[in-house]
């Protein structure tokens, strides 16, 4: 037999040096791809900051400005995004390392969204049944003040008030003109949040509440800067919110539109599709999106009424409705007390904490009453980086039942415990660290409460009820939103549909479905989300087996930070082929 050794070593000493080659020529390639598309994103990101400061994140600088909002200025953000889509789009994907590609899906969907809103003019309707504008400027002023440059730039945006507003209502006289505004009955009565501001002394004012308690500011500056404050507020702030009323009152109120639908506006159905690909980040026809809602509202309605036989009620499911709308057990005396019983549940949870999560954050959150001038409107609750905010306002329409349920949702481990897990991840971008994207952080936390009754943090069959009744409101969500929007639904409909699946309170139910009307899509986004995740985890449940470990699960799908949901779906199918190993197997 012929020696063949000689010529495969003499090949091998051809091929190998240039296999080598190749591979540092990909490793080159790769690594300059990487490079070019985080100079796209880091200098976007740094544009973004400037051009839309978030003065209610105080993981951010507080910036010495507000947003400029005129035609021009919205011009300019639609023509940056679009080129820089383009150059995204120019970059192939494959080209891009593993970490990149994740980013590369996640940063093209934002500036999908960034660039529909401006397309559509959204701009053009900056205020709703449940935010708007003026309130933002709330956020800003209850967010933490550490140094002497964030009561300087407070200062220096509240002077910026009035220009700011005055671009505001151009914009929004602009959607008078074309028909695009909120549906007339959704704003009723929103202007009080403007006359809390009007009607108060500049002492009283929620814009002098950082100059109440001054923290690390030395004595001598403190009675300075308080000063510039109150005089702000009296000669610049208050008057410009007079100017707001007036216009509220006098021009866009009576000119909003009398129609509900999304599909009622200009280009109404486009606009709607793009508003479910936005909060949802899936492109789902409305009309399947309302069948599913349809069939879990009746999967969900019979475990409601197998947990009402539980508690012992005899009587059928309105009777039940009824019972608990009007028995005082369920119900807190004072507000300190709903505060009160609303610690403890996330005091319990710190205790079960380690078993279902490796990685805990190292933020903490404050339990605080929704402020007054929001809360007749606001919802029963809403958390996030530091704080969950409780409505305490018209305890009777806060029952205890639900109190476990929008606590997991809400603080910890929901919104007060997933962001400030992203916003820690120092290695990600961080248009991945500080963005929000509805369908995973409210997907989210519509799971953490589905996951407190495995937890065990239901401890009656009413506080299992309230889980399920909040379950079944958000499946019922599917069916309001597009019925509403899509369907030809009146305002009517849609409550008659929550008071008779639902165990909400009647003024909740009121202020939800006004939230639906004035915010097409976004209440898609929870049901859609969870569904993910536990879609999710029962594959990965079935793959593993035994081998499944609940806190490397949790874990893989926390560190992403807030992504669209087939970048979830795709992170969890790599935890799947990785055999369930987490981000932190030392914490497993």
């Amino acid at each position: 037999m012929r020696d063949f050794r000689p010529r495969s070593a003499a090949l091998l000493l051809l091929v190998l040096p240039a296999a080598l080659a190749g591979g540092c020529s990909q490793e080159s390639r790769r690594h300059a791809a990487d490079e070019r598309f985080r100079a796209l994103y880091e200098a976007e990101w740094r544009w973004r900051k400037d051009q839309l400061p978030g003065g209610e994140d105080s993981n951010q600088p507080l910036a010495d400005h507000l947003p400029k909002v005129d035609p021009a200025s919205q011009q300019e953000r639609r023509v940056y995004w679009e080129d820089t889509l383009r150059k995204v789009k120019a970059l192939a994907p494959a080209d891009l390392s593993p970490e990149e590609q994740v980013n590369y899906d996640i940063y093209r969907a934002q500036l999908e969204v960034l660039i529909d809103n401006q397309r559509f003019r959204d701009f053009e309707m900056p205020a709703n049944s449940d935010s708007a504008f003026w309130t933002d400027l709330g956020y800003t002023a209850r967010r933490p003040f550490r140094t002497l440059t964030d009561y300087e730039h407070w200062i220096a945006q509240m002077r910026d008030i009035p220009r700011y507003f005055g671009e505001e209502m151009d914009e929004m006289r602009a959607g008078l003109k074309r028909g695009f505004t909120p549906p007339r009955v959704t704003l009723e009565g929103r202007d009080a949040s403007i006359t809390a501001v009007t009607n108060a002394t500049p002492e009283g004012s929620l814009f002098y509440t950082p100059f109440r308690d001054m923290p690390g500011i030395a004595a001598g500056r403190q009675a300075a800067l308080r000063a510039q404050g109150l005089a702000t507020i009296r000669d610049v702030v208050q008057p410009a919110y007079v100017k707001l009323l007036q216009f509220m009152r006098t021009e866009y109120l009576p000119g909003a539109r009398t129609t509900l639908a999304a599909e009622a506006l200009p280009d109404g159905k486009n606009y709607y599709r793009a508003k479910i690909r936005e909060f949802t980040t899936l492109d789902m026809e409305p009309e399947a999106i309302h069948g599913l809602g349809v069939a879990e509202v009746e999967r969900l309605h019979a475990a409601m009424l197998d947990e009402m036989r539980a508690t012992g009620f005899t009587g059928d499911f309105a009777e039940f409705l009824k019972f608990l709308r009007t028995d005082p057990r369920f119900y807190a005396k004072t507000p300190q007390e709903l505060l009160m019983r609303a610690a403890w549940i996330a005091k319990v949870f710190d205790g079960k904490a380690s078993t279902y999560f490796g990685y805990l954050p190292r933020a903490r959150f404050a339990i605080k009453p929704v402020p007054e001038d929001l809360a007749p409107f606001y919802t029963a609750g809403r958390g996030g980086p530091g704080v969950y905010l409780l409505n305490t306002y018209d305890l009777p329409s806060r029952p205890l039942y639900n109190l476990a349920a929008l606590t997991l949702h809400e603080s910890a481990p929901g919104h007060a415990f997933q962001i400030p897990i992203a916003m820690e991840h120092q290695g990600q971008p961080e248009f991945r660290r500080h963005s929000y994207i509805s369908a995973y952080g409210e997907g989210w936390a519509l799971y953490c409460e589905k996951l407190g009754d495995e937890m065990g943090m239901y401890e009656t069959p009413y506080d299992r009820f309230g889980m399920l009744g909040y379950q079944i409101w958000r499946a019922a969500r599917l069916v309001v939103d597009t019925g509403v929007h899509a369907e030809g639904w009146t305002r009517e409909q849609a409550l008659d549909y929550l008071r008779e699946y639902t165990a909400l309170p009647e003024r909740e139910i009121g202020t939800e479905v006004d939230r639906y009307i004035a915010w097409p899509g976004q209440a898609l986004s929870y049901y859609l989300g969870e569904r993910a995740i536990l879609e999710g985890r029962e594959r990965a449940e079935k793959a593993l087996g035994e081998r499944f470990n609940i806190r490397a699960f949790h874990d893989a799908v926390l560190e992403l930070g807030s992504v669209p949901l087939p970048v979830l779906t795709a992170r969890i199918d790599r935890f799947i082929a990785a055999g369930g190993k987490g981000p932190y197997p030392d914490m497993e």
